[in-house]
């Protein structure tokens, strides 16, 4: 009870109000991390959140859903649910895909630590979704091991091929030599030397779509091991499509239909076309493929995703292929950053590897956001085993006509479009009014405050100029590349319309990249120099913080040897370090890359890159910013509170009563404080808010706070100082006196009302130098007389 009736009440009061301002600095780093390990980035503009359910988008004027949900809406389930089958457990499994068992080999066996078994997950006859074809495994086998048994095939093609499509189930734990090793098993299970049964090779195509679910990375180190076995493998399903007897085989990443003339015929049935539709999902279902002879019996329509048309005189049978993505086609020169479907053709005719007589006609509909990318160019092509690449020869562009990709063949192979984009950015208009005015009004204030620092130096008597000075003249600096910079000319090139595309060329030359970059180094200097002041303006505030608190609580102590010396190399060196690493960095592990400029900077303007989902964690822009500005901003509030606790609100009774601060200066020196300390930038944080009205609220507020802070610099430090009051009474003077040189002969009451203005004028300085604001010179003399004055009533 002693404690609290001695507390000072005001004091009570600045303490609360420093854990308010740490309690809502640790909401929003919190909330920054959360955002960080969530990795969700926002909506995508194709999504109508309204109209699709359960994760789906909106695209073609339906909802696209997730593999397990169907329905307009994708509000039907279209999965198994999580349950046992027989003596197994299985997880959640989306119809039409095998689904591993949650029981594992023994760690003594040689499949330890694998699923022991498979099962489907497929429609009944009644049409109900249930778990279907258990397949339990041999824990004793591996894919090395069944590799070893090839020569078996012929006898034992069944087991082999069940126990492969066990073993690549869990696509997640694939590695190279896994893939290489399936690959050779069911190669040879399609060879039609080994006479595997008909079975197997239909387990063996369930197995390939397993296999395409490993990662990019996985299939990368197994071409570059055995490139040969993946191009057999290719070569093997060719053959094996033409077997089929019209019968489809489809899985969720390979479709396999075949297409027989009818006994009796012989020129009527010569062109076949294949028609591949996107159903509701992105998966390949049974009814998303069409064959035909008749032209008119596959309609190219919005929800086509590709059409082939193959011709070839004496040809009986004709085979297809649909790959889901290139993963078995790893070309050395052009990498496919968009999924592309890939279409195999062939024909039993004995001639169906040379160039006579064949006729090959493609359409391919660009999967690609037209609000995110535009398309620039194509090229069709074809797989050239010999070269194991993607080449040209033989194909022919027929244009870009009602949205789809045309290209002609004399050959038939597998095929596909390489498609060239333009990221289409969204740059920002001009900048907002309001940023404009604010930062016109800190470049004046910054350049007047800088220049009446510099000349009453001598006047003023006091160390902080310098640390004044440099603070100045970084946000200076940091405000003018702002105003000038900080848009991207690309902009002003895109809106020229000399951003053309070369869909209607006929050249039909082979593609390098898939994404092509308008470079700009201007911009991305402008970034740097951004980056570089803003870290130097936010180091000389933790500089300015630094050295009050060495005036104003170590008053009787002098300054640290070389201090200036010390703050200045701190100052304009550590952030010119930390940008200097930040860019070299970046440019060391993307150097390869001709975009690495945007893994640091943003296309629409010349500021550091933002990127979203998991990248977030490794932007240079939480790294080498928000982290650096973030300790400075939490030290500065601390020694701010110190401050206000230890010197702005605190009753000294040593001091006389004409020594005691107003209430009204204390607060204008509060502000004073907390403007050149930059506490304001506390409001950035709350635009990381995800709910999008408050953040828009905020952002208007850091603008109005944050843009004028160089006008707010000189109002508190330039304007409120008796020097400058001083000055502008006698330049009013001398004005007044020069206009009545000008005008002596003036009426009467004229003279009176300009008389009356004037000596109000002059008047201003008195009435305002009680409100003066704090200067830090000016504490110290009043904090070192008060230690002297309570050092003498001790002795």
């Amino acid at each position: 009870m002693a404690f609290c009736r001695t507390c000072d009440s005001r004091v009570l009061v600045a303490v609360v109000c420093g854990l308010l301002t740490a309690i809502v600095l640790g909401l929003d780093i919190w909330m920054t991390v959360l955002r960080i390990n969530r990795g969700k980035p926002p909506p995508s503009s194709n999504i109508i959140t309204g109209m699709c359910s359960n994760g789906g988008t909106w695209e073609n004027n339906r909802c696209i859903c997730s593999e397990e949900w169907t329905g307009l809406r994708c509000t039907r389930a279209n999965f198994c649910e999580k349950g046992t089958y027989g003596n197994f457990s299985f997880e959640r499994i989306p119809v039409g895909r095998y689904g591993s068992s949650l029981q594992k080999c023994g760690k003594n066996t040689l499949n330890a630590d694998n699923p022991i078994a498979t099962a489907l997950c497929d429609h009944t006859e009644n049409g109900t979704i249930q778990l279907q074809n258990v397949t339990v495994g041999n824990c004793n086998e591996n894919l090395q091991t069944l590799e070893k048994q090839i020569d078996n095939i012929t006898h034992s093609s069944s087991n082999i091929s069940k126990e492969a499509q066990v073993l690549t189930s869990d696509a997640s734990r694939l590695t190279p030599e896994n893939v290489t090793s399936a690959a050779k098993v069911v190669g040879q299970i399609f060879n039609t030397s080994r006479n595997a049964s008909v079975e197997a090779k239909v387990v063996a195509v369930t197995t390939v779509s397993q296999l395409l679910d490993a990662s990019e990375e996985v299939f990368e180190r197994a071409a570059a091991a055995a490139a040969n076995t993946l191009e057999t493998l290719t070569e093997q399903l060719e053959d094996y499509s033409i077997s089929l007897s019209n019968q489809p085989v489809v899985n969720p990443n390979i479709a396999i239909q075949s297409f027989e003339t009818p006994s009796g015929s012989t020129e009527g049935h010569t062109s076949v076309r294949f028609t591949l539709y996107q159903g509701t999902s992105n998966s390949l279902t049974s009814s998303s493929t069409c064959v035909n002879t008749n032209e008119d019996g596959c309609e190219l329509n919005k929800q086509t995703e590709l059409q082939i048309r193959a011709s070839k005189s004496n040809a009986t049978s004709y085979g297809f292929i649909v790959y889901q993505n290139d993963k078995l086609f790893q070309s050395k020169t052009f990498k496919l950053k968009f999924n592309q479907k890939i279409v195999s053709s062939t024909t039993n005719s004995s001639m169906h590897k040379g160039h006579q007589n064949v006729s090959v006609d493609m359409a391919f509909r660009p999967q690609h956001n037209p609000k995110e990318f535009q398309l620039n160019s194509y090229a069709c092509v074809y797989w050239n085993i010999s070269m194991k690449d993607w080449d040209t020869k033989g194909c022919e562009k027929e244009g870009f006509t009602n949205g789809f990709l045309r290209c002609s063949c004399n050959h038939m192979t597998s095929f596909t479009v390489l498609m060239n984009f333009k990221k289409n950015y969204e740059y920002p208009e001009s900048l907002d009014t309001l940023s404009n005015v604010g930062c016109a009004l800190s470049i004046t204030g910054l350049v007047l405050t800088i220049i009446f620092q510099i000349a009453t130096r001598k006047v003023r008597k006091t160390s902080v100029t310098w640390v004044f000075v440099s603070l100045c003249t970084s946000m200076l600096i940091f405000n003018l590349l702002f105003v000038f910079g900080i848009e991207n000319s690309n902009k002003t090139l895109q809106k020229s319309g000399n951003d053309t595309n070369d869909l209607d060329s006929k050249d039909n030359k082979i593609l390098t990249e898939d994404i092509t970059v308008t470079t700009n180094l201007k911009c991305t200097v402008i970034a740097a120099l951004l980056h570089y002041f803003l870290l130097v303006t936010f180091t000389w505030t933790g500089l300015s913080a630094a050295q009050l608190y060495f005036l104003l609580l170590r008053a009787m102590k002098p300054l640290p040897p070389r201090f200036i010396l010390y703050i200045s190399l701190i100052g304009w060196g550590v952030p010119a370090i930390v940008v200097s690493m930040t860019v070299g960095i970046i440019f060391s592990l993307n150097f390869t890359d001709p975009e690495w400029e945007l893994q640091y900077r943003e296309e629409a303007i010349c500021w550091l890159a933002i990127p979203e989902g998991k990248n977030f964690i490794k932007s240079p822009w939480l790294w080498a910013f928000i982290l650096p500005v973030t300790i400075i901003l939490v030290s500065n509030v601390i020694m701010f509170i110190v401050i206000l606790v230890k010197v702005l609100w605190k009753n000294d009774q040593n001091l006389t009563s004409t020594k005691k601060n107003s209430s009204l200066k204390k607060i204008l020196s509060t502000l004073s404080i907390a403007v050149v300390f930059g506490i304001t930038w506390i409001l950035a944080y709350f635009m990381l808010i995800d709910n999008n009205n408050i953040r828009v609220i905020f952002s208007y507020i850091f603008c109005i706070f944050n843009t004028t802070q160089g006008l707010q610099i000189f109002i508190l430090y330039t304007v409120k100082t008796k020097i400058f009051q001083d000055e502008a009474s006698k330049m009013f003077k001398s004005l007044s006196s020069s206009a009545e040189r000008l005008k002596p002969l003036r009426p009467f009451t004229e003279l009176r009302l300009r008389l009356r203005m004037y000596n109000m004028l002059r008047s201003f300085p008195t009435l305002n130098e009680r409100f003066k604001v704090l200067d830090p010179f000016i504490v110290t003399e009043e904090t070192t007389l008060s230690e002297s004055e309570e050092t003498k009533a001790s002795i």
